[in-house]
């Protein structure tokens, strides 16, 4: 069924149909209308919980207590709050919790501007005092936002790492036709703190102990190992990636998110002619470097586009570290990329 939806909209369609029965949040825009569109569904369904906490630290805490307690549970926020997301978030790492959790960028530094920008590149994906061990999705449209909230939720749940859709202040307030389908498939959830999903328990041992602190050097080390191999050996399975292009290229732009689209419409209508074309990140974090080496067959220059400074150029100078391919780059903090800038930018 497809439906005119906002993308903030589009986000609480997407979690309920993907099972989600709780949602913690404090408003900040662009992401406010998350949460009141939750708001409304909780007041027609009393199996559904809800609760405005006093910051966004508490929401992250608060959707994670939903969590272990057995319900596919949720946030959203962007920027400052994004910033003080990041303690709970890292301690879903460190427990190994499904967190699921929607970032409306908006622009820096600090409170900056209310309504767009990539500059949360790093700070979702690598925040807080930790190494990253967390899923990062770039959807590029209102769709795509559909698409990956819920894929959002299968990821959480099958690997129990945090999984967060990455999005922006342009495509949530946006309104766009929508397909509005039931997943074929969807990961069950379960009670962390239990061995099993036998809810009568009586037994000491039945129990599981979800422990956030470590005692000393030697067992922090121990635990950072684990949760980096666990990465790794993940990473394959939820790696996404995409190359677009008309015929043969000898140039690359790579760009994620809005901006991608942009780069896409510019392709449709000039990438034939200017021998260009453009590859994706969908996932930021776990980043698809293989895929990206893969695409540079023949290619003679790369041109990073972004609406920051130093974000996503930061992770494809590390990806294509000794490949001998001049890359230029093209950063706009704060500002939307149209595909005439593209075309400008390509002569």
């Amino acid at each position: 069924m497809r439906e005119l939806l906002t993308g903030n909209d589009v986000v609480v369609r997407a979690a309920l149909n993907a099972g989600a029965l709780g949602y913690a949040g404090y408003p900040i825009t662009p992401a406010t209308e998350i949460m009141t569109a939750w708001d409304n569904a909780f007041v027609k369904d009393k199996n559904l919980l809800f609760l405005q906490t006093e910051d966004e630290m508490s929401a992250g805490f608060v959707t994670i207590g939903m969590i272990m307690g057995g319900l596919k549970a949720f946030t959203a926020t962007a920027g400052p709050g994004n910033t003080l997301m990041q303690d709970p978030i890292t301690m879903a790492e460190n427990m190994r919790i499904p967190f699921v959790g929607v970032i409306a960028q908006r622009g820096g530094p600090s409170t900056g501007s209310v309504i767009y920008s990539q500059q949360e590149v790093i700070l979702t994906g690598w925040g807080g005092n930790s190494e990253g061990y967390r899923v990062v999705y770039s959807p590029m449209n209102i769709q795509e936002l559909y698409d990956y909230t819920i894929k959002a939720f299968n990821t959480a749940w099958t690997y129990y790492f945090p999984t967060l859709i990455l999005t922006d202040g342009y495509v949530v307030k946006t309104r766009q036709e929508v397909d509005i389908y039931k997943p074929k498939k969807l990961v069950k959830s379960h009670p962390l703190l239990l061995k099993s999903d036998k809810r009568n328990v009586n037994k000491e041992s039945d129990y599981v102990n979800l422990s956030n602190t470590f005692v000393t050097e030697e067992e922090t080390f121990v635990v950072n190992a684990k949760l980096m191999s666990d990465f790794l050996k993940m990473k394959p399975k939820v790696v996404e990636s995409e190359l677009y292009k008309k015929g043969s290229i000898n140039r690359l732009i790579i760009a994620h998110g809005l901006v991608a689209g942009a780069v896409k419409e510019a392709i449709n209508t000039h990438g034939d002619k200017k021998s260009f074309g453009m590859f994706r990140p969908i996932t930021l974090n776990p980043f698809p470097d293989i895929a990206l080496i893969k695409s540079l067959k023949g290619i003679k220059e790369i041109i990073v586009v972004e609406s920051a400074h130093n974000q996503l150029f930061k992770l494809v100078k590390e990806a294509l570290y000794g490949a001998h391919i001049p890359i230029k780059h093209y950063g706009r903090p704060g500002l939307g990329i149209t595909p005439e800038e593209i075309i400008k930018l390509i002569k």
